[in-house]
């Protein structure tokens, strides 16, 4: 496609001119005399750059998700097409400025237009991406039976032909590091939340808050070797070497104790401020009635915010069932079904990373499977938002 540049600098010309244009003639209309009109001269100008730039701009993104149309048009027509529409807003807007003329409504029609624009395109995207998922899917499964698939208990891709590609082992080792986590963080979260926001003095919830929330910001990279090189190996060391189960570092103990340090802080900041949403009027009810502080929060502050507290659980769990680096370093590569949490496992999406990665065949079903990993948990966590929603809901509706 013929390079931006030209149209991207005609169209910052325009919108800069049309600017001081804009003031320029709506004054002009109004004999110097701003009272006439029925919008300030900036609103004008706002118009008229709205309506250079906001046509020829959506046109580059349209022709830009459509590159290899545009090729096939030729990139001149695309420029001039593009040029076109700048000049045309920048010609009607001007010729549109009268003393009657609304142009803040014009303008504020000009910026709704740009967010539907915005949020159809997200939307759109969303759509690909589901689609696109969708029909790699299909190809798989027109190679690998779905049964083999979705029932067997056996991961063993071999690009040579002859793979087992079952994904139970994968789910289990998922769920099984993704509930340790949760078991882990959920507890922790809760009653730091509940202890921030009803406990602490405002000098101690200045410093603890943004203290736990600093977790949220490490890199999983950096999650990922703590795993390796400190919690992996104290575990081993400590714990599963003298009780005889295991003798690896990599384990989805390892890995579901480092996951959950993380999901802390999604746990807490949230919960806390969902507490604190909750009317202290009803506080002021219980102790009324002669609860204690910890009766109150328990029979009524949680329950109030019990809503919000499932939705910032179940964000956590999505949040985990989607981790891969800290699987990767932490738990190992196996795929594997079984109860103890000293051995090695793996999950969905490091597989879906290795699937993918290096010299493979594309069109093989040892790299198509990683669409239906992809679409498998794709559902999984749709169904917890859906979950979510309706636990929300139902609980809403109770306290409201």
């Amino acid at each position: 496609m013929q390079s931006l540049t030209l149209p991207l600098l005609v169209i910052l010309g325009l919108t800069i001119t049309g600017y001081f244009l804009a003031k320029t003639r709506a004054l002009q209309v109004a004999g110097g005399d701003i009272r006439k009109l029925v919008s300030l001269p900036k609103q004008h100008a706002l118009n008229t750059v709205l309506a250079t730039a906001i046509p020829p701009l959506a046109a580059i993104v349209l022709f830009s998700l459509y590159r290899r149309l545009a090729e096939a048009e030729g990139s001149w027509l695309f420029t001039l097409v593009v040029i076109a529409l700048a000049v045309t807003g920048f010609a009607l807007s001007l010729i549109g400025i009268k003393t009657e003329s609304r142009a803040r409504t014009f303008a504020e029609r000009w910026i709704m237009g740009l967010l539907i624009f915005a949020s159809t395109i997200a939307i759109m995207t969303t759509v690909g991406i589901v689609f696109s998922m969708l029909f790699e899917t299909f190809n798989f499964f027109e190679q690998y039976d779905w049964r083999d698939f979705f029932f067997s208990a056996n991961w063993s891709p071999n690009f040579r032909g002859n793979s087992d590609l079952g994904i139970l082992p994968l789910l289990w080792g998922t769920l099984y590091i993704s509930f340790i986590a949760l078991t882990f963080a959920v507890p922790i979260g809760l009653f730091a939340a509940i202890y921030l926001s009803e406990y602490a003095s405002s000098r101690m919830r200045s410093v603890a808050k943004p203290a736990i929330e600093i977790l949220a910001g490490i890199p999983t990279i950096v999650y990922g070797l703590f795993a390796l090189v400190t919690v992996g190996p104290f575990l081993r060391d400590y714990f599963a070497s003298p009780m005889g189960l295991g003798q690896s570092a990599s384990s989805v103990m390892t890995a579901g104790l480092v996951m959950g340090i993380m999901l802390i802080p999604f746990v807490s900041s949230l919960s806390d401020d969902i507490i604190n949403a909750v009317p202290q009027a009803m506080r002021d009810g219980s102790f009324g009635l002669g609860a204690t502080k910890s009766e109150t929060i328990r029979q009524v502050v949680i329950p109030a915010a019990l809503p919000g507290i499932v939705g910032a659980i179940l964000l956590a769990a999505s949040r985990a069932i989607g981790e891969t680096m800290i699987v990767v370093l932490g738990a190992g590569a196996a795929a594997r079904l079984s109860l103890n949490p000293f051995e090695a496992m793996t999950t969905v999406t490091v597989k879906i990373v290795s699937q993918l990665t290096g010299d493979t065949d594309f069109a093989s079903p040892e790299t198509l499977v990683a669409f239906a990993l992809g679409l498998t948990l794709f559902v999984i966590t749709l169904g917890l938002n859906v979950f979510a929603l309706f636990i929300v809901r139902k609980y809403r509706e109770q306290y409201e």
